[in-house]
């Protein structure tokens, strides 16, 4: 049972668990409190943006804070350099892909969003200081916390952040909420099986990187969506590799727009987010991800 803390907008959903809904994307940002320490589960979007959560953690607790990207994308990790000098926890990847395209990212944003420029232009990209490559295990105040690279899905540094003493596990954008999975960079072969190593580690509360706080059971079913897609991929496959129609992506070609047109309607989903999924799973099937 989930409750509303006195410091507004944040809910408790274990044992001083925390979690705060922001507009913006539609985020779920985590707090993570031990005996007078605290650790953040992602720092949102612009530096703007992180001073909020700052900000909106400080009334939640005045205890000092540590800092964890669940992976490197923009709503995740560019509030980062305001929660300096503590440090920062993410995969090594994750901190890799931060430096090698932060910069290239936020000139990206600002001309896609103009209305986040002036944000930007103040935002500094900030990766992890403290990286690793499959395992980190945290002390948080007393109590453990974990931190786990289960595979490749929504990109290729995903990792989840288990609390075993409250069972409760952040997915990040592994599981989202109210919207389909984001395919952008995606490994949707990969995304099923890593899903499922997320459901082995489930023993209560998810919560995906936006929307709202779900359980094992969502996650089964949001498996099963994207394993469907990629098993349909797959399927046809060969016969648009000896055609040469699936050389462009999904969008190639009659059999791949069939293909996405019957996915659309069988998930329910946006014909243009199925059209990115099967692309990034044709780029997997030619290894060119």
């Amino acid at each position: 049972m989930s409750t509303t803390s006195p410091a507004g907008g944040w809910q408790e959903i274990g044992d001083r668990v925390f979690v705060r809904r922001y507009d913006f994307f539609d985020q779920e940002i985590g707090a993570i409190l031990g005996d007078g320490e605290v650790l953040l589960v992602d720092t949102r979007s612009t530096a703007a943006q992180g001073r909020e959560l700052r900000s909106d953690l400080r009334r939640l607790t005045a205890a000092p804070w540590r800092v964890v990207n669940t992976h490197h994308h923009f709503d995740h990790a560019f509030g980062n350099a305001v929660f300096r000098p503590a440090e920062t926890w993410g995969l090594e990847r994750c901190a890799e892909r931060l430096r090698a395209g932060g910069e290239a990212t936020i000139a990206e944003l600002a001309r896609d969003m103009p209305e986040l420029a002036a944000d930007l232009a103040e935002t500094v990209v900030d990766p992890p200081d403290r990286t690793f490559t499959r395992r980190a295990e945290l002390v948080v105040g007393g109590r453990p916390v974990e931190l786990l690279h289960l595979g490749r899905g929504h990109t290729d540094n995903d990792i989840i952040v288990l609390v075993p003493d409250a069972g409760i596990l952040f997915a990040g954008d592994l599981v989202e909420q109210g919207a389909p999975p984001s395919f952008g960079d995606s490994y949707p072969l990969d995304w099923p099986g890593t899903l499922g190593h997320v459901l082995d580690r489930a023993a209560g509360p998810v919560v995906p990187g936006h929307g709202d706080v779900v359980d094992a059971d969502f996650v089964r079913g949001q498996l099963a969506e994207i394993a469907l897609g990629a098993e349909r991929a797959r399927r046809v496959w060969p016969d648009l590799a000896a055609t040469g129609a699936a050389a462009g992506g999904a969008a190639a070609g009659a059999p791949a727009r069939r293909l996405t047109e019957d996915l659309a309607r069988l998930l329910g989903w946006p014909r243009q987010v199925v059209a990115e999924a099967l692309s990034r799973a044709f780029l997997q099937l030619r290894s060119e991800a």
